[in-house]
């Protein structure tokens, strides 16, 4: 075989072992973070009203076996969170999650809540003035029946009492009711202090009912698993819910942060929680 053909022959070859092998290319990507280990919650402390740190009623537990894997239970009936012990920066997150059945007080005829929190700052509780309240300032991925995939602002306090909040643009047009809904096509705008970002097709006429669903909900119907994949980039944060590109917000004023899984109000299972840092030239 002649020297030409023999290279060209051999350039063919680590072509075709590229393509079949894509793990190749990839051999740099950083390591995957699987936040639920699935045995314990090692990796989390638990946070709830007026318990704290303790978890008497067993808010927060591991279940061997939902539909054949392990997965958390929340079971929604005191309001607080699963919170990381550790703070990340840039980082694409998969939730996966299912509704369970039970209720509690104040929604139990309410639409099933629960939600994710990024870039959590501070001391637990600093929602509330005395820091007894349930969550942490931080920016909200909402996980509530109709309106997984919205962001809301969470404010909370400092040490000092001094009250803060995160910001974020969002392009946005209004609904019929002068709601604010993502729209990549809209007008920017500067969200703060509570303020909610609903995500594209989240129906105007949402009401606060359990079992609700808009004509055009991407998630789930309740008992099936959902993904949500929170992508957290350092000028933007993407929500994507089950393969579909559900909500974008840029120039978040907060960069880095703890992990929080919400308990409120609903029993939900989560199945996964991996991270995967990101590689930011």
């Amino acid at each position: 075989m002649p020297a030409l053909t023999r290279l060209l022959a051999l350039l063919h070859l680590v072509v075709a072992m590229t393509t079949l092998c894509p793990a190749v290319a990839s051999a740099q990507e950083p390591a995957l973070i699987r936040l639920f280990n699935g045995k314990d919650l090692s990796n989390f402390h638990t946070w709830l009203v007026d318990d704290h740190r303790a978890d008497p009623d067993k808010v927060f537990t591991v279940v061997p076996d939902v539909d054949g894997a392990p997965a958390i239970r929340i079971s929604g009936q005191t309001f607080g969170g699963i919170t990381t012990e550790q703070e990340f920066t840039s980082y694409r997150l998969t939730v996966e999650f299912r509704w369970g059945t039970q209720t509690w007080p104040p929604r139990v005829s309410r639409a099933r809540d629960s939600g994710v929190l990024v870039h959590c700052q501070g001391a637990d509780g600093n929602t509330g003035a005395t820091f007894n309240g349930p969550w942490m300032q931080s920016i909200e991925a909402q996980i509530i029946e109709g309106g997984i995939g919205d962001f809301l602002m969470v404010a909370g306090h400092d040490a000092d009492g001094t009250r803060r909040w995160p910001e974020m643009t969002a392009t946005i047009s209004t609904d019929r009711d002068g709601e604010w809904v993502y729209d990549p096509k809209g007008t920017p705008r500067v969200h703060r202090n509570g303020d909610r970002i609903n995500w594209w097709g989240r129906d105007p006429d949402w009401t606060d009912r359990l079992g609700y669903r808009g004509a055009r909900d991407v998630e789930r119907p309740a008992g099936e698993w959902n993904r949500l994949e929170i992508v957290v980039e350092p000028d933007r944060i993407t929500n994507i819910l089950n393969d579909v590109v559900v909500n974008v917000g840029t120039a978040p004023t907060l960069s880095r942060g703890r992990i929080m899984i919400q308990s409120e109000g609903a029993e939900i299972f989560v199945r996964r929680v991996d991270l995967r840092p990101l590689t930011i030239p």
